[in-house]
């Protein structure tokens, strides 16, 4: 009889810790940005884009700076992945990147980026524009 409830006991302890390790496990989306950059040393971003995530899609925007040498402007259209996030508004938050490109004309562009929140973004796209920089670059992603 003891052995029987201390089994009963182990197979609910099991149970629990497999339904909080299913519930802890991160899930991923898709997000398209289109980015327009410009500057002159310091420079600054601002866009807007879109986040898919379980079926859904929400409404994103985007603004940075860069520091060091910016010049030229830029329109940059990227599609990708967002991996390791539980909620859309993981996401959201301050991305950070030090970077060196030059576009003139059109030209590619993949980068990847994480949040504080743990959030990674794998971007792939086209940059359209003249634009040279080799910078520090901030980009801030909020849910609108």
């Amino acid at each position: 009889m003891k052995f029987a409830s201390s089994f009963r006991a182990a197979l609910v302890a099991i149970a629990a810790l497999a339904g909080l390790s299913t519930a802890a496990q991160a899930d991923s989306g898709t997000v398209v940005l289109t980015i327009y950059k410009a500057g002159w040393i310091i420079g600054g971003s601002g866009g807007s884009g879109v986040l898919n995530f379980r079926g859904r899609a929400y409404a994103l925007s985007t603004g940075g700076l860069d520091y060091g040498l910016v010049f030229g402007g830029s329109k940059t259209v990227l599609r990708g992945r967002v991996s390791n996030i539980n909620r859309p508004s993981d996401v959201a938050g301050v991305y950070g990147a030090a970077g060196a490109g030059l576009a003139v004309g059109a030209g590619a562009r993949a980068i990847v980026l994480t949040n504080q929140k743990g959030a990674v973004l794998e971007l792939s796209g086209t940059q359209v524009g003249l634009m040279a920089n080799a910078d520090l670059s901030g980009l801030a992603i909020t849910m609108r």
